[in-house]
């Protein structure tokens, strides 16, 4: 009988947790992804203090932006994918590797177009006190940015700026 308890309440415990799962999962409409954009746009709004015609513009230009970053994305990820289904093969032909790589980074450059077409049209639809809170925005991020990525932790630095390899 004793046996049959510990399985009873396992299995209580099963269905109450796959019943938070499936709550999280169905009644959440949104990813992180869409949430991090939502927030972005938001912030912008916000910060810069649109007005009602602004914001209404804002929004109508910042679709096809979305979708045009969405679609570099997922052909990015495509040819990652494909570059990377290679590593299984015997033979590694160089010129499709070059290829591949080559491809994606132009879909990487065309994203950064794409983000300064956007940032473009924000600043044109900015009054001039909104241009210059726009451009701090902008400054802070991108050193924000700077600090932050491809930055070598200072222990592994010489005193004459050259690094030196980690300590095992």
């Amino acid at each position: 009988m004793k046996k049959n308890t510990i399985i009873y309440s396992l299995l209580v415990f099963l269905v109450i947790m796959n019943m938070f799962f499936l709550y999280n999962y169905m009644f959440k409409p949104t990813n992180i992804n869409e949430r991090r954009q939502q927030n972005n746009k938001d912030f912008i709004v916000s910060e810069l203090g649109f007005s009602e015609e602004q914001k209404a513009e804002f929004r109508k230009k910042s679709i096809s932006h979305h979708e045009a970053m969405r679609r570099l994305n997922d052909e990015i990820k495509i040819l990652k994918d494909e570059l990377f289904d290679k590593l299984s093969d015997d033979i590694v032909n160089d010129s499709v590797i070059d290829s591949i790589t080559s491809l994606i980074g132009e879909k990487e450059k065309s994203k950064e177009q794409e983000v300064f077409r956007h940032f473009k049209m924000i600043q044109e639809l900015s009054n001039d006190k909104q241009k210059e809170k726009f451009k701090m925005i902008i400054m802070d991020a991108l050193r924000r940015n700077d600090r932050g990525a491809n930055r070598i932790p200072p222990p592994l630095r010489e005193e004459n700026n050259r690094i030196r390899p980690p300590r095992n």
